[in-house]
């Protein structure tokens, strides 16, 4: 049980460098960044949900213990809004089980656009299978009310806490025993950068709301010039220095 810190996606090249060997390939980079780090939020299933064997694939190249949390396909948040999503939720559990132990939670990002609707919500939730970790991103401030914090209490969801420019965009609200933080946009330079002062706050925003044995998923968002691989382990370096459980970063960055 630990914070565990990542970055949203891996195959980014101005990340050549910076994470990866200038002589090493694009196609063994998941397995480079998976002896780095111990976790990875994958967006590739938000535009176009992979195959089974695809997600097999990632569990072969990866080591034991490493998790991958999954970013929900766009057709199920933005095209069908939640309407309708034991279909799409069963397809996208079916293809994302090729992960076997790798697979982490599942990341459902709201369109901006999408009014709070707290019946959508929760017959949503409903449809993943019992045990499946959802975290919950929304993106309208109409989200904010007492009756969606008891659906995602209720079915065990995360809310997730989301920073841009260095501060919340979200209720830093406990829903459930275990955490879901994204990182979009820091302020500092060179941009898109977290300084170390916001860092180390949302380290002690963490350890105040959850105990040490629980699992609190953080990835970093900012990927322009390695910006995300940078700050997630100044992030992890913080959260060491605090005394709290943190998985592996890369030591050289």
């Amino acid at each position: 049980m630990t914070i565990l810190v990542g970055t949203s996606g891996w195959q980014y090249k101005d990340w050549r460098g910076v994470l990866y060997p200038q002589d090493r390939p694009q196609r063994l980079w998941l397995e480079e960044y998976a002896e780095r780090f111990a976790t990875v939020e994958s967006n590739a299933a938000f535009y176009r949900l992979p195959e089974e064997k695809t997600f097999a694939d990632w569990r072969d190249r990866t080591p034991a213990g490493f998790v991958m949390a999954v970013k929900a396909s766009r057709y199920l948040t933005h095209i069908k809004r939640l309407r309708d999503p034991q279909e799409p939720v069963g397809r996208l559990m079916s293809h994302a089980a090729g992960l076997g132990p790798r697979l982490g939670p599942v990341l459902l990002q709201l369109p901006p656009t999408l009014h709070a609707d707290a019946g959508l919500l929760d017959a949503c939730l409903g449809c993943f299978p019992a045990g499946t970790r959802v975290a919950v991103e929304p993106r309208h401030d109409s989200w904010w009310t007492a009756d969606i914090r008891t659906v995602l209490e209720q079915r065990g969801a995360a809310l997730c806490w989301a920073d841009r420019a260095s501060r919340p965009v979200t209720p830093l609200w406990r829903t459930t025993d275990w955490g879901y933080l994204r990182f979009h946009e820091g302020r500092a330079e060179p941009w898109p950068r977290y300084g170390r002062q916001a860092l180390t706050t949302w380290v002690h925003r963490i350890a105040d709301t959850w105990p040490d044995r629980s699992d609190v998923f953080t990835y970093f968002n900012n990927d322009p010039g390695g910006a995300a691989v940078l700050d997630a382990t100044a992030f992890a370096r913080a959260v060491g220095a605090l005394g709290r459980s943190v998985s592996r970063v890369p030591s050289g960055c």
